[in-house]
C-alpha cells in the first residue's frame, strides 16, 4: 500500500501486531456493498467506463460469493479485510481494481463498514429481543394470576403476580428496544467522501453512494466524521443495559428456583448437573448470563478508555473498536437466543407460590390503608400496624389472627376482613398496579404490539 515511501519491508512481527484480518474478516458484506456504491459513482463521475464498473461489481461479486462460500483465503501481509478484497480484485480482473481506491481512504471506508454492521446487528437483535418478549408473555399470560410476595431488600413486601413479575422484564426489555433504534438513527449517516480527513479534489456523489447504501444522509465534517465512534460506543452501552436487565432476570430465576424459594423450574435441557453431587440441578444459563453480562460492561469500557485522549482525526487505536463490537454483538445474540428457549420451557410451581403469598405480613401495607380510610393519618396508621406486627412476631400469632381492637380503638371489627389476597389484588386498580383485570389489559396491549 504504502511501498512507494519505504525502502523496508514491514516487519513480520509489527504485520503479526498490527493486523486486524483475523476479526474484521466479517465485514466483508459491508465493505463489498460500500465498494460497489463508490465504484458506481466513480463511473458516474467518469473515472470509470461502463466496463470498468461492469467488471468491478462482478469481480466484487464473486469475492463475496467465495468467502460466504468459505473458499477465500484471507492474508494477514494486507493487514484487513478492505486490502485483502482490493488486492484479491485487483488479481482477479487487473487494472480497473487498482481505481477502486480513488477518493477514498481505509478510514472513511472503515467507518462505513461499521456503520452498516451495526445497522445490520440491531436489527437482527431487534428481532431476538421481540423474541425473548414474546417468551416471557407466554409466561406471564399462563402465569396471570398466579400470587407470589413481591420484594425489596430481598424482603417480602406485597402481593404480586408471577404474570405481573414478568410483564416487567418485557418493558425493561422494550425499552433496549426503543435506544437500539434511537442509535440506529444516528448511526445511519455515511462517512464515505470524507477520505482519510479532509476530503478529497476527486468529488464523487456522496449523497447518491449514501442513497443506494441505505443511510438517511451524510456526513458533513469530515474530520468528525472520521473520528467518531459515538455509535458504537453508544449500542455498546445499550447492549451493556440489555446484559444488566437479563442480569437481574437471571438473579431472580437462580432464586425461584433454589431450595429456599421453590417458585420455579427449569427444563433438563436448560439446566445442567453436577461432577460430584448427583442431586444437582443447576441453573447455568442464569449464572453465564449473569456472568457475561460483566463481559458486556467491560467491552464498554474498553472502547471509552481506547478513544478518550485520542486527538483528531485517525488514530490506529480507533482499530480496537472492532473486537469489543463484535463480542458484545455475539455474546448478547446468543444470550438473548438461549434465555428465549429457556423461558419458553420454563414451569412454576404454583403451590410453593401459593404457600409463600398466604403471609399474612404480606397485607401489612393493606391494613395501613384500611386505618386511613377509616380517617386516621397515615403515619399513625404506619405505627398502629407496627404494633400489631411486634405483637404478631412477639407472641407467634399470626397477624390476621390478632385481635386488632385490644391494640387499639381506632381498627373496627372488620380489619380481618383486609387478609384477603384476591380483594387485596382487585382493590389495586391504578395504572400500573398488579390487579387481575390490569395484567389481562396489559397481556392484551402486549401480544397487539409484539405481533
Amino acid at each position: 500500500m504504502w511501498k512507494g515511501r519505504f525502502s523496508q519491508d514491514t516487519s513480520s512481527l509489527v504485520q503479526q501486531f498490527g493486523e486486524s484480518i483475523s476479526y474484521d474478516w466479517r465485514l466483508f458484506p459491508h465493505d463489498i456493498a460500500g465498494s460497489i456504491a463508490h465504484a458506481r459513482a466513480q463511473r458516474e463521475a467518469g473515472l470509470l467506463t461502463d466496463e470498468e464498473f461492469s467488471s468491478i461489481e462482478s469481480g466484487l461479486r464473486g469475492i463475496k460469493a467465495d468467502i460466504e462460500a468459505g473458499a477465500f483465503e484471507f492474508r494477514t501481509s494486507l493487514e484487513d479485510i478492505h486490502m485483502n478484497i482490493e488486492s484479491e480484485l485487483t488479481r482477479r480482473i487487473g487494472a480497473a481494481g487498482a481505481k477502486l481506491h480513488t477518493a477514498r481512504s481505509r478510514n472513511d471506508q472503515v467507518a462505513t463498514d461499521t456503520r452498516l454492521y451495526c445497522r445490520t446487528e440491531i436489527d437482527g437483535l431487534l428481532r431476538s429481543i421481540t423474541d425473548l418478549q414474546k417468551a416471557l408473555l407466554d409466561r406471564a399470560d399462563r402465569y396471570s394470576a398466579t400470587v407470589i410476595p413481591g420484594y425489596t431488600h430481598l424482603q417480602r413486601g406485597q402481593p404480586v403476580t408471577v404474570g405481573h413479575h414478568f410483564l416487567a422484564y418485557v418493558e425493561m426489555l422494550e425499552r433496549d428496544k426503543s435506544r437500539l433504534i434511537d442509535c440506529r438513527k444516528r448511526l445511519n449517516i455515511s462517512p464515505l467522501g470524507s477520505g482519510a480527513l479532509a476530503g478529497s479534489t476527486i468529488n464523487l456523489d456522496r449523497k447518491a453512494i449514501a442513497e443506494e447504501l441505505g443511510f438517511d444522509d451524510v456526513t458533513y465534517n469530515s474530520m468528525d466524521a472520521i473520528a467518531d465512534r459515538d455509535y458504537i460506543a453508544e449500542l455498546l452501552f445499550v447492549i451493556s443495559l440489555a446484559g444488566v436487565h437479563l442480569s437481574r432476570l437471571s438473579e431472580d430465576l437462580i432464586l425461584w428456583c433454589s431450595a429456599e424459594f421453590g417458585f420455579a423450574a427449569l427444563s433438563d435441557a436448560h439446566t445442567t448437573g453436577s461432577s460430584l453431587m448427583p442431586q444437582k440441578k443447576n441453573p447455568d444459563v442464569c449464572e453465564l448470563t449473569r456472568g457475561k453480562t460483566g463481559r458486556l460492561v467491560g467491552n464498554l469500557m474498553n472502547l471509552l478508555v481506547a478513544v478518550k485522549g485520542l486527538p483528531l482525526t485517525y488514530n490506529r487505536d480507533l482499530q480496537e473498536d472492532k473486537p469489543p463490537l463484535f463480542d458484545s454483538v455475539d455474546t448478547l445474540r446468543l444470550i438473548l437466543a438461549v434465555n428465549t428457549e429457556m423461558i419458553g420451557a420454563m414451569e412454576l410451581k404454583e403451590q410453593n407460590c401459593r404457600s409463600a403469598a398466604a403471609d399474612p405480613m404480606l397485607l401489612a401495607t393493606d391494613l395501613a390503608d384500611y386505618l386511613v380510610k377509616k380517617g386516621v393519618p397515615f403515619r399513625h396508621a404506619h405505627e398502629l400496624v407496627g404494633k400489631a406486627v411486634a405483637e404478631a412476631l412477639a407472641s407467634g400469632t399470626p397477624l390476621d389472627q390478632l385481635d386488632f381492637e385490644a391494640i387499639d380503638p381506632a381498627y373496627g371489627p372488620d380489619a380481618k376482613d383486609v387478609f384477603c389476597i384476591e380483594r387485596a389484588l382487585k382493590s389495586r386498580t391504578n395504572p400500573g398496579a398488579p390487579s387481575i383485570a390490569n395484567i389481562l389489559g396489559e397481556l392484551e396491549k402486549w401480544r397487539e404490539r409484539l405481533i
